[in-house]
């Protein structure tokens, strides 16, 4: 059996201010992106991408992440208690954000971007969509050394004790969520656009992949207690994970008709 280590929330302690953990792992996500998309252009030259775009990418991305994030949780999970205590929606220090409602926040901050742009929408998130997942690897650890969102009870042996929920051995969700959602979803998603794709191919095997990994993951992650599971037994990541699994197929389905 596994003790989960106290970690203290704040990184590094700069007499009354704080720099914390949770705040390292987004500027790890954004600096990951910009390294990767930098190499990916130096090696596709004719991708139509410069430097530039990359760094507008990054700051409209964000926007979307931060914001749709928030939102995403205020709707998708607390509604009834935000709208009793609207001021607390800014509250982000608080905690509570949603990936779902960062997705969404991103797809509509590319949108804007590409338009703005004169780039074709589904092409931008093709190039995107491979350099996501390491943002999702170091947001996990980041939920894991702040010790939330842990996972349900269980008997496997490397269980591990969360001290500041109870005594009983738990999954490593988290890290589990990690490694699928990460490091897994990351080789996957960069192999496969190694080599030219149909397009929305590449958003489309995004969308099956996150989808998948955090449908099935979350069976080993304990309910919101907020909310607990939903219809069918499922919780309301799930709910959420099925739609894009199924956009993703259809996705992937027609871009691959159109090259038949």
């Amino acid at each position: 059996m596994l003790i989960h280590p106290h970690f203290d929330p704040v990184a590094i302690h700069l007499g009354s201010f704080g720099i914390h953990w949770y705040g390292l792992m987004y500027l790890t996500a954004f600096m990951a992106f910009l390294f990767l998309a930098r190499w990916r252009i130096r090696q596709f030259p004719h991708s139509g991408w410069t430097d530039k775009h990359i760094d507008d990418m990054l700051f409209y991305g964000a926007l979307g992440v931060v914001l749709g994030g928030r939102l995403g949780y205020v709707l998708f999970y607390q509604p009834s208690y935000f709208m009793a205590h609207p001021a607390e929606i800014l509250a982000v220090w608080q905690g509570g954000m949603s990936f779902h409602g960062g997705f969404l926040g991103v797809l509509v901050a590319m949108l804007w971007f590409a338009r703005k742009e004169g780039k074709p929408w589904l092409a931008l998130m093709d190039f995107i969509a491979p350099l996501v997942p390491p943002g999702l690897a170091a947001g996990r650890m980041g939920n894991f050394i702040n010790g939330e969102l842990w996972g349900r009870a269980t008997d496997v042996p490397w269980g591990m004790v969360f001290p500041q929920v109870d005594n009983i051995p738990r999954h490593p969700s988290q890290l589990y969520e990690f490694g699928l959602e990460g490091i897994v979803l990351f080789l996957i998603l960069w192999i496969y656009s190694s080599k030219p794709r149909p397009v929305g191919a590449v958003s489309g095997l995004f969308l099956i992949g996150y989808g998948s990994f955090r449908f099935l993951l979350e069976y080993t992650r304990e309910p919101d207690g907020y909310l607990g599971l939903l219809a069918l037994g499922f919780s309301m990541g799930q709910w959420l994970s099925l739609p894009m699994v199924l956009v993703g197929i259809w996705m992937m389905r027609k871009s691959l008709k159109k090259t038949a």
